[in-house]
Parts: C-alpha cells; sequence; structure tokens
C-alpha cells in the first residue's frame, strides 16, 4: 500500500504545463497553469527593472509588496528593496542599487529599457528577453544589458532561470560594496527575525553564519499563511568569481554579491571591485527557486547539483 503514496499524491496534483507571457504598456505578466505568477515591471517611471511579485505554487507571495503597494504589518525600510532585481550600489562612482527618485546618497544611475527583445509562452516554459541601457543623470549609457528570463512550469515549485549580460559601453567600475547585487526582499513573515532561516550550501545557518560567505547557493525557508515555504537562489559555477558571497539579512534582503569583499571580511585593505572595459561582457547566470517546506525536504542540494551540471 505504501508504494502507491507517491503515485496518489501525484494524481491529485494539479495538471500543469502552461507558462503564459503577456506584454503590458509598463510591464510583462507571467501566468503559470491559468495563474498569475509574478510581473516583469520595465516601465520608463521605474529606476530598474524588476519582477513583483512572486508567487509559490500554491499562489502565496513570498516577496515583500512595499513599496509596490501599502500592507498593513508590513515593514516599510529599503524603499529602493523591489521584489526581485540586479543592480549595483557603485558604477563609475553612481548608485544603480538605492537609486528611487528623492533618494539621499550618491548620485543616482537608471536603468533604462530599450527594447524587448522576444517574448515567448509556451507549454512547459515561457521566456522573456529585454535590452536595457544603464545611463548616468544625463542619460548617458556606461553600460549595456541584456537579460533572458525563463518561466518553468511545475507542479509543486516556481522556478525562474535567469542569464544576465552586461557589455561595456564606457570604462565602467563595478566598486567594492555590499550594496548589491542579484537580489530579492522577502515577505515579512518568512524574514529570520519572524520564522525564516537561511542555510547555505555548507550548512552554515542565520545572518551571522551566511552574511558576507562564499557560497554556491543559499535557501531562505519559514512560514507563510500556515505554509511552509523557502526560496533558493543558485550562484551558476560559471559566473564570474564564483561562489559568490551573499548579502542576505534578516530583514529578508536576500542577495548574492560578488563586489563586496570589503565589507564582507571588514577588511579595508580588500578590493572586490572589477572593471567592465569597452566592449567586454560578463555573464551571470542564476536560478532562483520557490518551493514548498524547508531547505532539506525539498532538495536543496540535490536541486542545486542538477543544475551545477546542466549545459
Amino acid at each position: 500500500m505504501k508504494a502507491l503514496i507517491p503515485a496518489l499524491v501525484l494524481a491529485c496534483l494539479p495538471a500543469f504545463g502552461q507558462v503564459r507571457l503577456t506584454q503590458g504598456s509598463d510591464r510583462i505578466m507571467v501566468d503559470i497553469d491559468g495563474q498569475p505568477f509574478t510581473a516583469f515591471f520595465i516601465g520608463s517611471d521605474v529606476a530598474k527593472p524588476y519582477l513583483h511579485p512572486l508567487r509559490s505554487a500554491s499562489g502565496k507571495i513570498v516577496t515583500r509588496r512595499f513599496p509596490m503597494e501599502i500592507v498593513d504589518g508590513e515593514s516599510r525600510d529599503h524603499v529602493h528593496h523591489r521584489g526581485l532585481w540586479f543592480t549595483h550600489g557603485d558604477v563609475n562612482g553612481l548608485d544603480f542599487w538605492a537609486n528611487e527618485q528623492g533618494q539621499q546618497g550618491p548620485k543616482k544611475g537608471k536603468v533604462i529599457t530599450k527594447k524587448v527583445v522576444d517574448i515567448k509562452s509556451g507549454k512547459r516554459s515561457g521566456s522573456l528577453t529585454a535590452a536595457f541601457d544603464w545611463v548616468d543623470p544625463q542619460g548617458k549609457p556606461l553600460l549595456t544589458e541584456t537579460r533572458t528570463m525563463v518561466f518553468h512550469a511545475h507542479p509543486a515549485m516556481r522556478i525562474i532561470d535567469l542569464d544576465i549580460r552586461l557589455t561595456g559601453i564606457e570604462r565602467a567600475h563595478f566598486g567594492d560594496t555590499k550594496e548589491g547585487t542579484f537580489a530579492i526582499r522577502l515577505a515579512v513573515p518568512l524574514e529570520e527575525r519572524k520564522t525564516g532561516k537561511m542555510i547555505s550550501a555548507e550548512g552554515l545557518s542565520t545572518e551571522k553564519e551566511v552574511w558576507g560567505k562564499r557560497s554556491p547557493w543559499v535557501d531562505y525557508s519559514g512560514e507563510l499563511e500556515g505554509e511552509k515555504l523557502g526560496v533558493a537562489i543558485f550562484d551558476h559555477p560559471a559566473n564570474p568569481k564564483h561562489p559568490t558571497y551573499w548579502h542576505s539579512r534578516a530583514y529578508g534582503l536576500f542577495a548574492a554579491n560578488i563586489f563586496g569583499e570589503r565589507d564582507f571580511y571588514r577588511d579595508k585593505t580588500r578590493d572586490g571591485g572589477l572593471t567592465l572595459e569597452p566592449g567586454q561582457t560578463w555573464r551571470f547566470r542564476y536560478r532562483v527557486i520557490i518551493h514548498p517546506g524547508d531547505t532539506e525536504s525539498a532538495g536543496i542540494a540535490a536541486l542545486y547539483k542538477k543544475y551545477a551540471a546542466e549545459k
């Protein structure tokens, strides 16, 4: 009888396999199995493109809604933490990270949409490719970004593969700062200071042990609306300076950042910055998995091993 249980569970799961992308005036909507999953915001009024919100397969929103939405009980710190995004806090002295209009601090850069190159819907996955310019306050491009995101259908998980290519136009120096780079701001109940727990590939846990350390993956899981859920970020083995460092906080910031060595080691003699020369291209690949259960029950280590082996 026990042998029948997995088959029965699979039989009870809803049918899956349709990923539909729809382009609007300022965003691209992504639906999976007829239900909203996320939207990619690319309008002229945004300081950087971002995905918001991210949902689990059960439909629960795993990212913080602020500042896109005002929800009672949510924290309202770090107005620049928008869903899922990729930018950096120091590029030629310009801040592309905390770059919302009205924010205090250094001069702000902006990531503007050049064009949506391609959108595809499909039975098992859907994808979009878009091109962006990272520009200075005068609108002069420092570098161009081409980003492809693939959204996978799955009965229990939500999976996004991101392939980001940065190509230099001007000489673009990514300075040493913890303020970056590939990031997600999690929903309040998933924060470590609530129910959440971050665990690295090496088995380190909590912000105290994970922050500033190198690891090929980190998983951040907790309880949301009565369901145990987690979000994992995988750093591709071919990424620059793999394995990445982690700028992951107890308040729900969850970020991979290869540039912040001075901050992470608390050593002013270190310099983790890198320079993107004109015509040079850097490629960053990540996988994001929104899963039921915790790190162990979701089999995150095995899922990363499979991801790392993919061509």
